[in-house]
């Protein structure tokens, strides 16, 4: 389980990185969270986080029928969220390894030496 201090940090980005396969709409990026290991993020931390994402223009909505109910809201990547997603992923890129150059943190490296 992540924490959720830790969770919120990396949320936003991995969001966008979830928009940027393809366009989708909140439920299943609740889903997709979920299935790549996030544990269970509820729709009223995600739902909020889409709306912030649209008034800052780094995603777009729009509305499409649904086979299976009312229409949903989808959502896609905008070129600023694609600027967005690149920055976020070369700051968590050097976040994590700096964390990985950390002593004691990777145990069991040091307990085989």
């Amino acid at each position: 389980m992540i924490p959720s201090q830790m969770l919120k940090g990396v949320l936003q980005g991995s969001v966008l990185a979830i928009l940027s396969q393809r366009e989708t709409y909140g439920y299943e990026i609740v889903q997709a969270l979920e299935a790549y290991g996030f544990g269970t993020i509820s729709e009223g931390t995600v739902y909020p986080l889409l709306l912030r994402l649209e008034k800052g223009g780094l995603i777009r909505a729009r509305f499409r029928a649904s086979d299976l109910g009312p229409r949903r809201k989808y959502y896609t990547l905008t070129p600023a969220g694609q600027e967005e997603l690149a920055r976020f992923r070369a700051s968590f890129r050097a976040m994590a390894a700096a964390v990985e150059r950390l002593p004691g943190f990777d145990q069991e490296k040091e307990d085989a030496l």
